[in-house]
């Protein structure tokens, strides 16, 4: 039977809404992609548990492990510990450091299971920085930690760095002296301050064209520690101005949430790859556009994944860096988690007409993979918020 539940509406009213997606199939093996798609993995609060939530979340790490397999299964690679998961807003380094050794042995587990790890300075307060060898001692201090645990790093974007960098060549200097370190090739993370506000002006400029050349900068002094550089900056046009300037040996991944669809399929001459958090909300659809893409079918991946991309707008939508809350709803609706809680109680940084809003454009997009389920934890939902 078709479910129909009331919804509000931006407008002030609530509306009749009735549900018309179709859940996506899983795949009967693991598929496999001709890009390399990163889905950046959110972690599970555990609410019973959380008598300090701001300060000292409880984590569920059954439950958070469970959901890595789930991506696994459908192909991805994960990009661990990173904002997706709340590091600098829930999760600090304490609890990162035991995702990533959590993550990093449960990989092992999973023939084919592969990940990627943020590391960052965030155990280093920016107001307590005081020269770049502090903000170099930090990332070395998270990389070892990675590397220690048999991981190899996504060079997470700096608080500290951008509040006490005067110029390019600091980014340089502390850019070249950890690469000259790691033991892998690792992937760059540019950040955009809209998600991170603290991240202003990173590479030395808050105009593009000065930053895209520090980046590129550190880049070609470094291609051979450089496995590629993700990109959020929302706007498409700067993610193929750096693409189109990278060396070929260094890959492009797509952190763009508004326009990843014409940026993984390309213009017939580049492409880009992905690291995305709205991989973890659409994942079955994703995994079954990307293989369609390996097997040729261009019609089959825009048809899936098209869809998806006004879901993830809204989720992204400003203030951006509270996307998060966006993507745990939709684990909670799909029957991952058990409860609709984040670290920090950071769900409540968005209100019931944006959940509502996610709710149409999840069904909408075929990303509701159990309706039934969906509109009655929808239903419940809104009837906190006095919605009958």
């Amino acid at each position: 039977m078709t479910q129909v539940l009331n919804l509000p509406t931006s407008a002030g009213a609530v509306e009749a809404y009735r549900l018309v997606g179709t859940p996506i199939a899983r795949p009967a093996t693991t598929p496999v992609f001709n890009r390399i798609a990163y889905a950046a993995a959110h972690v599970v609060s555990a609410p019973e548990r959380d008598a300090d939530p701001w300060n000292r979340p409880a984590i569920d790490w059954d439950t958070t492990l469970a959901f890595r397999h789930h991506l696994w299964s459908l192909g991805f690679k994960i990009a661990e510990a990173m904002d997706t998961s709340q590091r600098g807003m829930g999760l600090d380094w304490a609890g990162a450091q035991e995702l990533i050794a959590r993550s990093l042995a449960e990989a092992r587990t999973v023939e084919g299971a592969d990940l990627a790890c943020g590391a960052g300075t965030d155990h280093l307060d920016p107001t307590d920085a005081r020269t770049l060898d502090d903000v170099i001692g930090a990332y070395e201090t998270q990389i070892e930690h990675i590397e220690k645990h048999g991981g190899r790093a996504i060079l997470m974007a700096s608080r500290a760095l951008a509040r006490i960098a005067r110029s390019a060549d600091d980014y340089a200097k502390v850019y070249g002296r950890i690469l000259s370190q790691t033991k892998d090739k690792v992937v760059l993370h540019w950040l955009g301050d809209m998600f991170d506000p603290q991240l202003r002006g990173y590479w030395g400029s808050t105009d593009f064209e000065p930053a895209l050349d520090c980046a590129l900068r550190i880049i070609s002094e470094n291609e051979r520690k450089i496995e590629g550089i993700k990109i959020s900056l929302l706007e498409h046009e700067k993610e193929i101005a750096l693409r189109d300037r990278l060396p070929e040996t260094v890959l492009c991944f797509t952190g763009d949430d508004f326009n990843y669809a014409g940026l993984i399929e390309g213009d017939g001459r580049r492409h880009s790859h992905a690291l995305l958090g709205i991989f973890d909300a659409v994942a079955p659809a994703a995994s079954k556009a990307l293989a369609a893409l390996a097997a040729g079918d261009s019609a089959t991946f825009r048809a899936v994944i098209n869809p998806t991309v006004p879901l993830s707008r809204k989720i992204f939508e400003a203030p951006t860096q509270y996307y998060k809350a966006g993507v745990v709803f939709l684990a909670w609706l799909n029957g991952h988690q058990s409860h609709f809680s984040l670290p920090a109680g950071m769900q409540s940084a968005r209100g019931i007409n944006h959940y509502a809003d996610i709710f149409r454009l999840a069904d909408q997009a075929n990303i509701l993979d159990r309706p039934d389920l969906a509109a009655e934890r929808m239903r419940h939902f809104a009837g906190v918020y006095g919605i009958a």
